[in-house]
């Protein structure tokens, strides 16, 4: 490993604990002094805990490394085609493609109880394909972001009325989850590359949505599936606890589990990979230097997503259920609300597509929006979403009781705010909502309804929706500060200016 990346590395690694180490230790803390974990589960938890530092420094490395050139290569490329139907083909297939391979949607599949895994995959699958062609379409024809996601949202909400309640959450979820670590880098890169090729003044701000646009394809498409699809039964099998007694049985039982995820990831990049292959030799042809970075660049994310999934799913999704059920049992178990919310702050920091999306915002806005500002929006944002999810959990209020006014408020704040703040919101929506999320949160939910006697797939589904929901108001919110700060500024330059005229007179 050359020296330069190397050090990357080690900063990369050094944001991971920074990032992780504050859950951990919150999770320690509840079964210190809350609800009682058994020693191998919390054992299991530690080395999950380890693989996620290792794997998100390696992932996150490899994100810059080669998964945002390919894409904004690729977008520069079929861009200046200027052929409309390639751009429509290339961002259908990149849709379908890589959400077939997203992580995050295989970890939602595997747990919802009424559709077949493949099932659910596909109809994903097409709808972001058919969404990233308009989100395409959207920054080649200088269409506002505005009114594409007002019009969304509005097919949405008038769907949802015809949709069962079994399906409504998971539909919502499916928006969040799908948006992954796999798909954010590639999607985002993609964007700035068609971006690219206009000179317009609103050409950067316009690469910013893609994102906010994907999310809603999966929606609509589970929505579609749940009017059409009647599934037999909806029963709902939790993870099972890790239970060892000793150190060799606790790593044969990461061992076990590798080959699963190896696979996974395997399948993820392929079709990454033969798409970059095609494009390479038909309209890139890219550098052999600039070749070899890439391929680096596949290896660390490989790896990188192979841990991380691998201690998520092994060591974080068990636990997070067990927790969720021995708290849904206690006499005091609105508890979870406030434990939820301080869960919620740190998580989202986790996330790996939250750091590619940080640095591609500090990058695009030359350092005006600073990566710290938009982490703690979104940190409060997921915060307040979790404690509604738990306030869901414990009451069985209806979702749409929550998202309507929630969306209905980010879409009122659409028309005070800079138009880049708003794409850039609802890309955090999507953003927020990856692996740990579904792999920590999900379960969690799931665990305290299960205890609480309540319906999973209505109450506990729908915490990915509500994280995705929160972070579209909060940061645009942080738009608001920032356009009075910039206003604020410019008033003092124009009574400084009247003053030094005044002095010179």
């Amino acid at each position: 490993m050359p020296n330069r990346n190397r050090n990357i590395l080690r900063e990369k690694w050094k944001e991971s604990l920074t990032s992780v180490l504050p859950i951990t230790l919150l999770v320690f803390l509840i079964g210190f002094f809350l609800v009682p974990v058994p020693n191998g589960a919390m054992m299991a938890f530690v080395v999950g805990a380890v693989l996620l530092i290792l794997g998100m420094g390696l992932f996150t490395l490899g994100t810059d490394l080669a998964m945002t050139p390919i894409g904004e290569s690729v977008g520069s490329a079929i861009t200046r085609s200027k052929k409309v139907w390639l751009v429509m083909l290339v961002g259908f297939l990149v849709g379908v493609l890589i959400t077939v391979s997203e992580p995050d949607l295989q970890v939602l599949a595997e747990q919802a109880p009424n559709v077949p895994n493949l099932v659910l995959i596909l109809a994903v699958a097409l709808g972001v394909g058919l969404f990233l062609v308009v989100a395409l379409l959207r920054i080649l024809l200088r269409v506002r972001m505005s009114v594409l996601l007002i019009a969304s949202y509005a097919m949405v909400f008038l769907l949802a009325n015809f949709v069962p309640k079994s399906f409504l959450s998971m539909a919502f979820d499916a928006g969040g989850v799908t948006t992954g670590p796999m798909t954010v880098p590639f999607i985002l890169a993609l964007g700035v590359g068609v971006s690219a090729i206009r000179s317009d003044k609103n050409a950067e701000s316009d690469g910013f949505g893609l994102v906010a646009l994907c999310s809603v394809g999966p929606i609509l498409a589970v929505m579609l599936l749940g009017m059409i699809y009647h599934p037999e039964s909806a029963v709902y099998a939790a993870a099972a606890l890790p239970e060892t007694s000793n150190s060799q049985e606790l790593w044969r039982m990461f061992l076990q589990a590798l080959p699963k995820y190896a696979g996974e990831v395997a399948l993820a990049l392929a079709p990454i990979v033969a798409f970059f292959c095609v494009f390479q030799f038909t309209m890139l042809h890219l550098r052999g230097s600039a070749v070899v970075r890439i391929v680096i660049g596949l290896v660390y994310t490989y790896v990188g997503l192979v841990l991380f999934l691998l201690g998520v799913n092994v060591g974080f999704m068990p636990v997070g259920n067990y927790i969720g059920q021995l708290l849904g049992q206690l006499s005091y178990h609105w508890i979870l609300i406030p434990i939820g919310m301080i869960i919620g702050y740190f998580v989202v920091s986790a996330e790996p597509a939250v750091h590619v999306l940080n640095k591609q915002v500090y990058e695009m806005t030359a350092g005006a929006i600073p990566k710290k500002a938009l982490s703690t929006s979104l940190s409060i944002g997921v915060s307040i979403s979790v404690g509604l999810a738990m306030l869901r959990v414990l009451t069985g209020l209806p979702i749409m009781t929550l998202l309507v006014p929630g969306y209905l408020l980010a879409t009122v704040l659409m028309f005070f705010v800079p138009p880049i703040f708003t794409a850039i919101a609802f890309d955090s929506g999507g953003v927020a909502s990856g692996p740990m999320t579904a792999t920590f949160l999900l379960p969690l939910a799931i665990g305290a309804c299960t205890a609480t006697g309540g319906d999973v797939t209505a109450d506990a589904f729908g915490v990915v929706a509500m994280v995705a929901m929160t972070p579209l108001i909060t940061i645009q919110i942080l738009g608001l500060a920032y356009k009075h700060r910039q206003r604020k500024i410019a008033s003092e330059a124009a009574e400084t200016d009247d003053a030094e005229e005044i002095i010179e007179l």
